[in-house]
């Protein structure tokens, strides 16, 4: 395969960008999106170029890292799959595809294709854990009693790999999607129950600190999560959220 390539480029997170175009062939269509972009990053090296910086780590569809808007899509074409698992396959001969980075006040460029994501982790901080008495006297976890259908329900928003794909889909940038996933982690399950009130509380609060807009209720969000995660996770957080309030 031939295919014109529109990169955003930008050498810091001060810098101004541009898209700049790269013409590539010998392309297998078996290759997925990050071999690809190897590819592109080899002849760019071969040439004294600087190479398009972009995250990856597992490469499996777990770690979320391999984040690109392709074609004014999070993660390309394909759908519940992430980046590096989205082959070339999709894509015809002669093709130009335009890859940007994950757009968002909160998820500023580093460089290139790559953005910090680093206020998911602080939202995560600010509530998304269990506190457990570790002084002996501790539970195990398997031996209390958990409803199927809400261990199901928790299972599928812990599938919430982080990676944005919610928030660069948004038009507002929102991270509901997000943050839903990892509230209702926690909020369907009885260990969850007895931090519920300052979890969701602090949770949302840190992710309006961070930048992010309100939900549009478009439902874009869910349409390109990579995961599948629902929209009813962000109608369960709003409950939380409110039942948080009225307790105060």
């Amino acid at each position: 395969m031939k295919l014109t390539l529109k990169v955003w480029r930008q050498a810091n997170a001060t810098a101004s960008g541009k898209m700049v175009t790269y013409p590539i062939d010998e392309v297998s269509p078996d290759m997925s999106f990050l071999e690809m972009m190897d590819v592109l990053n080899e002849q760019l090296i071969q040439k004294g170029e600087d190479p398009v910086a972009f995250d990856h780590d597992c490469r499996e569809g777990i770690c979320g890292m391999c984040s690109m808007f392709i074609n004014g899509e999070a993660h390309g074409p394909d759908r519940l799959v992430t980046t590096c698992q989205l082959h070339m396959r999709k894509f015809k001969d002669g093709d130009t595809i335009t890859i940007e980075p994950f757009r968002a006040k909160a998820f500023p460029v580093i460089k290139d294709l790559a953005v910090d994501r680093s206020a998911f982790d602080r939202i995560q901080q600010a509530g998304g854990f269990v506190s457990i008495n570790t002084s002996g006297n501790t539970q195990d976890a398997n031996a209390i009693p958990i409803d199927k259908h809400d261990a199901d329900k928790a299972f599928d928003a812990a599938t919430c790999i982080g990676c944005g794909a919610c928030v660069a889909t948004c038009k507002n940038a929102s991270a509901m999607l997000f943050v839903s996933a990892k509230v209702s982690q926690y909020a369907l399950l009885p260990q969850g129950k007895v931090e519920a009130t300052d979890r969701v509380m602090n949770m949302v609060t840190q992710m309006d600190e961070e930048g992010f807009g309100n939900c549009t209720n478009t439902g874009a969000c869910e349409v390109e999560c990579p995961k599948g995660i629902s929209l009813e996770n962000i109608a369960r957080m709003n409950r939380e959220y409110l039942t948080a309030s009225v307790k105060g």
